[in-house]
């Protein structure tokens, strides 16, 4: 019988070799505790078995990096469970004033007018069309206060109301079988979940922050809470949503991040 031997190491650096991917992992893996974990317990036997070949260039490093988050993504998905919820809290426990986050600094808010504003809908729906804030305010509303956990590893607790999105998928006859819903942005900003997310019951397409009208640093005229995502997955001042089966990516998730993102 003829047993498979992996390829032996070039002569390197081990230690600085480890050095980079604890470095590289720490980019990479969404998750403080994920990435403090792997970052720890990352060896050279581990990464090479990753690589299956040598370690000694950066390349071998980021496909290995690359093939980790890939895998996470698919356990992430496989243990995910859409009737499990977050937890919710009092508004006594509301973080005031709420942080505002995004890969842009506060006085670089995008504003948005509200008239004339339509959220277009296209991909695998049925009704292809134009929405205004006025037909979404008339849709059933609900209210939710619930933790938003920022991969920096700060988290605040905030109150959003809006539409339940499943109810809106449902309403524009998405085809819940398909893979990906993806979002796009006026802020440039651009993101993508996986359908049973987008059908959990917390998962909301929010119009108002704290009983007022959603404030432009919030993310004006619309924003998609998930209290089971992180921070990243839920983008602001959405203009457009479609539904899709070919992986649209991510600002963030493009550049390395976790593309499920669960918190």
């Amino acid at each position: 019988m003829k047993l498979f031997k992996r390829p032996a190491l070039d002569t390197i650096d081990a230690e600085a070799a480890l050095a980079e991917a604890r470095v590289l992992i720490g980019r990479r893996v969404a998750q403080p505790a994920r990435r403090a974990f792997l970052q720890r317990s990352l060896t050279l036997g581990g990464l090479s078995l990753l690589t299956g070949c040598s370690i000694s260039d950066n390349d071998s490093v980021e496909a290995a990096l690359g093939a980790v988050s890939r895998f996470n993504d698919r356990v992430q998905g496989l243990i995910f469970d859409p009737s499990r919820l977050a937890p919710t809290y009092p508004e006594s426990m509301i973080t005031r004033p709420f942080p505002f986050n995004a890969y842009y600094g506060e006085d670089e808010v995008r504003t948005v007018a509200e008239e004339g504003f339509t959220l277009e809908v296209t991909g695998l729906v049925a009704d292809r069309r134009r929405w205004t804030l006025a037909e979404l305010r008339a849709m059933p509303q609900e209210d939710q206060v619930t933790r938003h956990i920022c991969v920096e590893g700060w988290s605040a607790i905030g109150k959003w109301g809006g539409v339940r999105f499943a109810d809106f998928l449902h309403r524009v006859g998405a085809d819940t079988g398909a893979r990906y819903v993806g979002f796009k942005c006026a802020d440039d900003y651009y993101t993508s979940i996986d359908m049973p997310t987008a059908l959990h019951p917390q998962t909301l397409l929010t119009l108002s922050y704290d009983g007022q009208p959603l404030p432009p640093k919030y993310g004006f005229p619309m924003k998609l809470r998930m209290p089971t995502k992180l921070g990243y997955k839920n983008p602001k001042h959405i203009q457009a949503i479609f539904v899709t089966n070919t992986y649209p990516g991510g600002y963030w998730e493009d550049q390395g991040y976790n593309w499920f993102g669960g918190s």
